[in-house]
C-alpha cells in the first residue's frame, strides 16, 4: 500500500510539469491611443503573443532595454500597419512566439510614439517602469524612427497595410496611387482555394484578399513548411501576417478583405491555417521563381505531402481539444494501472 501510495504521488507530481502554450492578447493603438495594451506581459517558453493591430498605423519592433526606441540589428519588424477609423472588426493581428525567458523589449516605430512612451515588454522582471522612462526621455528620436523604417523594408516579411469591408467581387488588377492593387478570391462555397493562387507583384503593389464561404485565413509561412505559421518557424525574427479566421456565411453578399503591401521581390508564401485546408491544397505564393525549383507547383506539392500534420499549434480548436481529451484518456488509464498494482 505504502509502495502504490508513493508511485502515486510521484506519478501526479511528474503530472504538475505538463503545461500547455497560452496566446496572450496585446492591443496595438486605438482611436487616440498610443500604447500597447497591456503594457507588459509574463510568458513562457512556447507561449504565443497576439498583437491585434488597431488604429492609426503602428508598428510592434524589437529594441533593447539600452535603447528603447532603436531597433536591434537582428530583431522582429511588423512594419507599419495602418488601420483605417471606420475599421470597426477583423483587424490585422502579428503573432510572436516565445522563445526564452529572456526580457523582449518593443516599441512602435511611427513618428514619435515611443517618445511618447509607447512601449512593450515581455518579461521584464521588475525593470519596465525604467525601459518607460528611457524611452519618453528621449532615448532616440524621429528621425532615426524613419531611417529604421528604410531598413525595415527589405524585410522578406510583407506588411499588413488594411482591414476593409467591401461588396467588389472583380478579380482583376487596379490601379492605386503606389501601385497595382491585386484582388485574390479565398474560398468560395465548396472551394479550398485561393483565386488565383500564384501572381507576381511589383515593389508597392498590394494584394487584397477577398474572403468568400467559410472561414479561412491567409497566414504567411515559408515554402520549406507550407502549413505552418512563419512566426513559429522563422530563425530571424519575422513574424509574417495572419489575417485570423475570417468567417462568411453562405448567404453572405458583402465581403470582408485583408491587404497586404509588397515590399519586395521576395516570394510570399501563405496557406489557410483551418483544419486541414492547406494539406487540401490551399495555399498561396506570390513572386515565386516559376523557372527554379521553389515554384508554386512545387510549394502546392510540399503542402499536400506534409498534408497540415506539422502545423499542431495552427490548426482549428477541434484539434486542440482531441489533445486534451487524449491526454485526459491517458492520465486515467495510468491512474487505473497505478492503483491496481
Amino acid at each position: 500500500m505504502h509502495f502504490r501510495f508513493a508511485l502515486l504521488s510521484s506519478f501526479l507530481l511528474g503530472i504538475t510539469h505538463l503545461s500547455f502554450s497560452a496566446e496572450i492578447d496585446v492591443v496595438v493603438g486605438g482611436p487616440g491611443v498610443l500604447k500597447f495594451n497591456p503594457s507588459f506581459v509574463n510568458a513562457v517558453v512556447g507561449d504565443v503573443i497576439k498583437f491585434t493591430m488597431k488604429q492609426k498605423n503602428h508598428t510592434v519592433t524589437q529594441s533593447s532595454f539600452e535603447s528603447p526606441c532603436l531597433k536591434v540589428a537582428t530583431g522582429f519588424d511588423t512594419g507599419f500597419v495602418p488601420v483605417a477609423d471606420t475599421v470597426t472588426s477583423q483587424f490585422p493581428v502579428v503573432r510572436l512566439n516565445v522563445g526564452s525567458l529572456d526580457p523582449i523589449w518593443v516599441y512602435c516605430k511611427q513618428a514619435n510614439h515611443c517618445q511618447q512612451g509607447m512601449v512593450f515588454a515581455v518579461n521584464p522582471g521588475d525593470k519596465f517602469a525604467a525601459f518607460q522612462a528611457a524611452a519618453t526621455g528621449g532615448a532616440s528620436t524621429p528621425s532615426s524612427s524613419v531611417a529604421v523604417s528604410a531598413t525595415a523594408s527589405t524585410t522578406s516579411t510583407p506588411s499588413v497595410s488594411t482591414v476593409s469591408t467591401t461588396a467588389s467581387t472583380s478579380t482583376t488588377a487596379t490601379a492605386t496611387p503606389t501601385g497595382i492593387d491585386h484582388r485574390v478570391i479565398v474560398g468560395g462555397t465548396g472551394i479550398l482555394a485561393y483565386s488565383p493562387s500564384n501572381i507576381s507583384a511589383q515593389v508597392g503593389d498590394t494584394i487584397t484578399f477577398e474572403f468568400h464561404q467559410k472561414n479561412h485565413t491567409v497566414t504567411a509561412s515559408s515554402f520549406d513548411t507550407p502549413c505552418r505559421a512563419l512566426s513559429s518557424t522563422t530563425t530571424n525574427g519575422e513574424l509574417g501576417f495572419d489575417s485570423g479566421f475570417i468567417p462568411v456565411s453562405d448567404s453572405d453578399t458583402v465581403f470582408p478583405t485583408f491587404t497586404i503591401r509588397v515590399n519586395d521581390t521576395t516570394p510570399i508564401w501563405a496557406y489557410c491555417r483551418q483544419a486541414n485546408h492547406c494539406g487540401s491544397g490551399m495555399v498561396f505564393s506570390a513572386n515565386a521563381i516559376e523557372d527554379g525549383p521553389k515554384n508554386f507547383s512545387a510549394f502546392l506539392d510540399l503542402a499536400k505531402q506534409q498534408n497540415g500534420t506539422s502545423t499542431p499549434t495552427d490548426t482549428s480548436d477541434a484539434l486542440v481539444a482531441s489533445t486534451f481529451s487524449y491526454l485526459h484518456l491517458w492520465i486515467s488509464a495510468a491512474l487505473f494501472t497505478i492503483l491496481l498494482i
